[in-house]
């Protein structure tokens, strides 16, 4: 692969997860007015119309065994992920959940090694996940004493992290079928609002139809949707096609940074000293993650 792709999805990468970091202050903030429920059917609902109309209509698929891929990966990737992280932000702050979260490039190695047999795992990609989740155990220690620790809420972030790592296992099978990926990531959409027709019925939209209206819920609610969902998610599918599943899911080491530094501007959430330690050490398990990948592929050189 030229040099200039594995760039460009370094940048596709690198952009998707500085949006990301900010997705759970956006989604805190709404959380005062809306349930996760509405938040999620609404945000995809939104992504899925814009997908639709970038990638100028439905996507056929070639084989009817690959639906069964778009199925699992809109139930992980839509579904189950934002309905985990929508739940534990009302039970813990952004801050904590946005650190527990970034343990998800462990779990897609796994899921790596499940569904494709590749990519294999070296001592710096553990080296930079054990600094990692020494960041995730200062604000974890950190979030005990000021930002109302919720066992809860951390179990559903790692939850989360856990799906999403299987999610980008299957984006990364789905690449391979040759398909575009606006109108894939479409048809991932489809599944993930499909899946939340349930739960939806069941909880029904318990926000009045004015509150939709108020400039700060519609300005977040279209920012959830176009850019953090409908773009973001063109972008990291797409990194994942150039770069793999396992080196693209170790940028999701910067998520905590920019859920903090948001965290601290928005919501006004305390900095502490753990929390500015754990960041510097998630930062660090993302260069020695990306130490690892040089390193493997200067061997096979």
């Amino acid at each position: 692969m030229r040099r200039n792709d594995q760039a460009f999805g370094h940048l596709m990468a690198l952009f998707s997860v500085l949006v990301w970091g900010t997705t759970f202050v956006f989604t805190k903030v709404l959380l005062r007015t809306f349930s996760p429920v509405e938040i999620m059917v609404t945000r995809f609902a939104l992504g899925f119309a814009a997908l639709l109309l970038v990638g100028r209509g439905w996507l056929r698929v070639t084989e009817r065994r690959h639906e069964w891929y778009f199925a699992l990966a809109g139930l992980t990737g839509v579904t189950l992920y934002f309905l985990m992280e929508n739940i534990a932000l009302t039970y813990a702050s952004a801050s904590l959940i946005g650190v527990v979260v970034s343990v998800a490039p462990l779990f897609t190695a796994v899921a790596v090694r499940l569904f494709n047999g590749g990519e294999p795992m070296g001592r710096f990609f553990f080296l930079g996940f054990a600094c990692a989740l020494a960041g995730v155990a200062l604000v974890s220690f950190s979030g005990v004493r000021e930002l109302h620790f919720s066992p809860l809420g951390a179990l559903l972030g790692v939850l989360a992290a856990v799906v999403w790592g299987v999610y980008s296992a299957v984006i990364r099978k789905i690449g391979a079928f040759g398909y575009q990926t606006v109108p894939a990531t479409a048809r991932v959409f489809f599944y993930g609002l499909l899946f939340l027709v349930p739960v939806a019925v069941w909880d029904g939209f318990p926000a009045g139809f004015a509150a939709w209206l108020r400039p700060e819920h519609l300005g977040g609610l279209l920012f959830l949707g176009l850019c953090a969902s409908a773009m973001c998610f063109v972008t990291w599918n797409r990194a994942v096609h150039i770069l793999g599943a396992l080196k693209t899911s170790v940028y999701v080491y910067i998520v905590p940074v920019v859920t903090i530094v948001f965290s601290a501007i928005i919501l006004h959430e305390s900095m502490t000293p753990m929390m500015a330690a754990g960041t510097v050490l998630a930062l660090a398990g993302l260069f020695l993650s990306e130490k690892r990948e040089k390193q493997t592929q200067n061997e096979t050189n």
